[in-house]
């Protein structure tokens, strides 16, 4: 288990996050809402150790997550950023591949992984290929895989962390993006994903803590967070709140 405790963040000596605690869940995906500059990816840098916080605490598994040697960390711990590049012209398997660096399984395991995490992300029809040449939305499928990778085939005690992970994909894509860290969840790893669309949240996340000014405006059900009340005073839209006809999800349609 992730947790942090009264955690206080801030950047370029601006205060972005205060107080905030938040425990993320073995099997549960959580989605983290709010709108530009309201402290999502500051949290997030702060969860993988990429941020020290000024104030509160970040622990896995009990233990403070500075405590934890880097390779151990890396077996329990993956982090997808907004953006993710690359320079050289490693192959899509190559990129992939990168995510088993911190264990030692072997070639043949690491192959056969290589190709189930890409295969996860709809992405096996660009192994070979040159990762420059691949476009945007192909390139953050390629990444996700690299994570996916990296904790295949996810267990309970593992973290996946994703900042916009479907920023640049098309509807089937962020659909089918977002089935796979749902399976992946399934598996009992805990997922955190940083979304803009409401809709997508209400659908994939089991909890959503909603940002607001730097501090928590609502956690819990989609149910819960997404009110008309709420996205009102977070995003300053109004809103009316329907249901999924087959889903029974939240439903949320601007006015």
């Amino acid at each position: 288990m992730l947790e942090c405790q009264h955690l206080a963040l801030a950047r370029g000596g601006q205060r972005i996050i205060e107080d905030l605690s938040l425990s993320l869940r073995d099997g549960e995906v959580l989605a983290v809402l709010g709108p530009n500059g309201a402290g999502k990816s500051t949290l997030l840098a702060a969860l993988c150790g990429e941020l020290a916080p000024l104030g509160g605490s970040v622990q896995l598994a009990g233990r403070a997550l500075s405590a934890w040697p880097a390779s151990e960390r890396a077996q329990r711990l993956a982090v997808l950023p907004q953006q993710s590049s690359l320079s050289f012209a490693f192959s899509v398997d190559e990129v992939v591949g990168m995510g088993r660096l911190p264990h030692a399984s072997g070639q043949q395991r690491d192959a056969a992984i290589v190709h189930e995490a890409l295969q996860a992300a709809d992405a096996a029809h660009l192994r070979g290929r040159n990762y420059l040449e691949l476009s945007g939305g192909e390139r953050q499928r390629v990444h996700l895989a690299r994570v996916l990778a990296q904790l295949w085939p996810g267990a309970a005690g593992q973290v996946l962390l994703l900042d916009e992970p479907t920023s640049m994909l098309d509807p089937l894509h962020q659909h089918v993006t977002l089935n796979a860290v749902r399976r992946f969840s399934a598996a009992g790893a805990a997922v955190m994903v940083i979304l803009h669309d409401l809709n997508l949240a209400a659908r994939f996340a089991d909890r959503i803590l909603l940002l607001h000014q730097g501090r928590a405006q609502a956690l819990g059900t989609p149910h819960e967070v997404l009110t008309e009340a709420n996205v009102l005073q977070v995003f300053e839209l109004p809103v009316i709140l329907s249901q999924h006809p087959e889903l029974g999800c939240p439903w949320v349609i601007p006015r």
